[in-house]
């Protein structure tokens, strides 16, 4: 059998071989120290985890991580995915991205802190972990992914109203975006249940006529003293916009279960899952099964993390799981 030392030296020429041909230099291959790295993950997921339940942040930084990845088009490798390209103004101001620049600021205060870690780990991580300490699932991350150097072209994004690209009709459209990324029907409804959090405003997406404000909110979102958590805790951080469900800071199946009102939003690609015959099913076992629900949200998020990703080990660095706050 071959001595710790010798399995040592191999493994190390393995990373370095992976390293080389996913195209990292030899200056990016000597900087990184996996078990460094590790310990600041570890470190840094603590952090994020008491200032995203602090400040009620948790859609903005989901959001943000979607829209690192959700640029990835499985035609066109090494263009768009997870890769932290975000963090550059060129890909923060595509119109899709408004109001990100906030959850950038968030990221950069750690990235300052935990110099070691790239930008597109801090992004995915934050987005994992808000969804964990909202109540929803524990997602088996991955981490070690390098940080892109250019940005992938505007409008690769889903729109949620018409009109939508090409003249296509909704369900054509959230087809065209998430099979070009490598996901299925389901894929798309189980994704489409993160909307269980967050809100839309006026002055970023422009779907909803509810903008910034306490004046300009819905009953669910205009007061500081409503309860839109799940572990009951009152606050909402900036008020103002519509959300999708009456609980927006908990991630549950919500979604799936509460019949659009006046107060709640419904875009064009929401209704669209709930009626078309292929999405439907889906939808309609989420609405009856949190578990299956969560089961299946947890896959999907996972890969959508890793799209255009490249990792300086195999199958990236796992750090243990933390449990679901609620």
């Amino acid at each position: 059998a071959a001595s710790a030392t010798s399995c040592g030296r191999l493994r190390s020429r393995q990373i370095t071989r992976d390293r080389r041909e996913a195209g990292w230099t030899a200056r990016e291959m000597a900087a990184i120290d996996v078990a460094k790295y590790g310990e600041a993950l570890r470190a840094c997921r603590e952090e994020l985890r008491a200032f995203i339940d602090e400040r009620n942040c948790h859609p903005i930084m989901i959001r943000l991580a979607w829209h690192d990845s959700g640029t990835f088009d499985t035609k066109r490798p090494g263009v768009g995915g997870a890769d932290g390209s975000i963090r550059f103004a060129e890909e923060t101001n595509h119109a899709a991205n408004a109001g990100l620049t906030k959850a950038m600021n968030f990221i950069e205060g750690f990235k300052k802190k935990y110099p070691i870690l790239s930008y597109a780990d801090l992004i995915q991580m934050a987005s994992a972990e808000a969804i964990s300490l909202a109540g929803g699932p524990t997602i088996p991350m991955s981490y070690g992914r390098k940080d892109a150097d250019m940005c992938p072209p505007e409008g690769n994004l889903p729109a949620g109203n018409a009109p939508f690209p090409r003249g296509v009709d909704a369900k054509q459209h959230l087809r065209d975006v998430f099979h070009r990324m490598g996901f299925n029907d389901r894929d798309i409804v189980a994704l489409s249940g993160a909307h269980t959090m967050g809100r839309a405003f006026k002055e970023r997406s422009g779907t909803s006529s509810h903008g910034y404000g306490e004046k300009n909110g819905t009953k669910y979102t205009s007061s500081d003293d409503y309860v839109a958590r799940g572990d009951g805790k009152k606050g909402i951080g900036m008020a103002g916009g519509q959300s999708w469900t009456q609980q927006w800071l908990t991630f549950d199946n919500s979604y799936f279960r509460e019949e659009p009102s006046g107060d709640l939003m419904m875009l064009e690609t929401d209704k669209i899952i709930r009626e078309d015959p292929d999405f439907k099913p889906h939808f309609e076992r989420y609405a009856k099964s949190q578990e299956e629900f969560f089961k299946d949200y947890a896959d999907v998020h996972k890969r959508l993390s890793e799209l255009g990703s490249t990792f300086l080990v195999p199958g990236g660095i796992r750090i243990d799981l933390p449990k679901s706050k609620l």
